[in-house]
């Protein structure tokens, strides 16, 4: 998948998040979560870490049913990680 894909899908989880849609979302979330794995995989130990750091957030915040903290996550944070991420 490509990184402008993948950012699009993230975008679009995001929003699904902030309009309620939040069974829907999870599962956006889950396919963009794997790929972005497999993306991070080969990336340096920094990225690795930064991604880590990110997951652990948003798995938090859908415990805590924290949709609009989850929504920035991946509409803001996720899209940071995977420019780092083409450009490493």
């Amino acid at each position: 998948m490509s990184e402008v894909l993948l950012v699009d899908q993230a975008r679009q989880c995001s929003a699904l998040f902030r309009l309620g849609r939040d069974v829907e979302a999870a599962l956006v979330m889950v396919e963009v979560a794997e790929q972005v794995q497999s993306r991070v995989g080969g990336a340096d130990s920094q990225i690795a870490v930064r991604w880590m750091a990110l997951l652990t957030g948003m798995l938090d915040s859908q415990e805590r049913q924290d949709w609009l903290a989850l929504a920035d996550y991946l509409e803001y944070e996720l899209v940071d990680l995977l420019v780092a991420v083409n450009s490493a």
